[in-house]
């Protein structure tokens, strides 16, 4: 089992750069970079309500994120795959979908195939939400997603409150909005691309989301973690790819590959990273460049968690 502290070897000293919240339109110990980006996204938003304690709510989450029961010693990467689930919905030419809402709470969305085992994800929110009522599941989502890259060594990433939660009566987002695990290049490109997102945000998404966490076959299909050190945020994923040996996976599951030694695996969409000359470009600079590729991921977060709500 690899804790977040004992595996934080693997990532290169990047500090707190990245840090904030705005309330009331006011930026709060925010890094300038992020700061910037996120004011350049919104401006003013208003609070999820009349008085949310955000550092109280951060608080609750580091106490309760780690957990000896739970996958690899902590729930940090599924709750990122909440955030990244609940935002990747988005589609700039409709203007649907995005943070906005946690529509997840309900059937069908609940249901959907991405977002198995997920339930396990919400639950886990549920006792900061009865604690913190005033606070949006939209925004405690979001809220815990930076919260839990933060806690597994990731820079820090500006909030903004103000989202709104839909209700069981709302329309629900069709199905086939995020990314499936078996497909290529051209796939990537039209997910990602519906929301937005250049071939350098797509890599910078992709290489740190898929730094943490582990593949399930009880939920995705897949099985396996990416790297040797699955809640640590690190660009170890860029150097996995570029550097070690990949071959299809025999077994009678859906297509994936492993290294040499059987305990890592990629799925089609991490090859693609190495395999598609212009994806290509970012890895070998990401895996070179962590602070690159540290701000880059949270430029390109914060841009996923705002989609469909500024």
């Amino acid at each position: 089992m690899f804790s977040r502290f004992a595996n934080r070897t693997l990532r290169p000293a990047y500090g707190r750069r990245f840090a904030g919240v705005l309330e009331g339109g006011a930026i709060v110990k925010l890094g300038a970079l992020a700061g910037a980006a996120a004011l350049g996204a919104c401006g003013y938003v208003a609070m999820s309500g009349p008085s949310v304690d955000i550092e109280a709510i951060k608080e609750e989450i580091r106490e309760r994120i780690d957990n000896d029961d739970w996958d690899d010693g902590s729930y940090g990467p599924v709750l990122v795959r909440l955030a990244w689930h609940s935002s990747g919905t988005y589609c700039k030419n409709t203007k649907t979908g995005g943070s906005q809402g946690a529509a997840m709470r309900f059937s069908p969305e609940s249901d959907y195939g991405a977002n198995a085992g997920l339930d396990a994800a919400r639950a886990w929110c549920e006792p900061i939400k009865e604690k913190f009522p005033e606070i949006s599941y939209s925004d405690l989502w979001i809220l815990c997603g930076n919260t839990a890259i933060e806690e597994m060594g990731g820079p820090e990433l500006p909030i903004k409150l103000g989202r709104t939660d839909k209700t069981q009566d709302s329309a629900p987002l069709p199905d086939g909005r995020l990314p499936d695990g078996d497909k290529f290049a051209d796939h990537v490109r039209d997910i990602f691309g519906r929301q937005g997102f250049s071939d350098q945000e797509i890599v910078a998404l992709i290489g740190g989301g898929h730094a943490i966490g582990r593949c399930h076959t009880d939920r995705s299909g897949f099985s396996g973690p990416w790297t040797r050190a699955p809640t640590t945020f690190s660009n170890e994923l860029f150097r996995e790819l570029l550097e070690n040996t990949w071959t299809h996976k025999q077994w009678n599951g859906p297509p994936q590959y492993e290294d040499p030694t059987g305990d890592l695996m990629m799925l089609e969409t991490d090859m693609v990273l190495v395999t598609d000359p212009e994806f290509r470009k970012w890895s070998e600079i990401y895996k070179n460049d962590y602070d690159r590729f540290a701000k880059d991921f949270a430029s390109a977060w914060t841009k996923l968690t705002q989609n469909g709500f500024c």
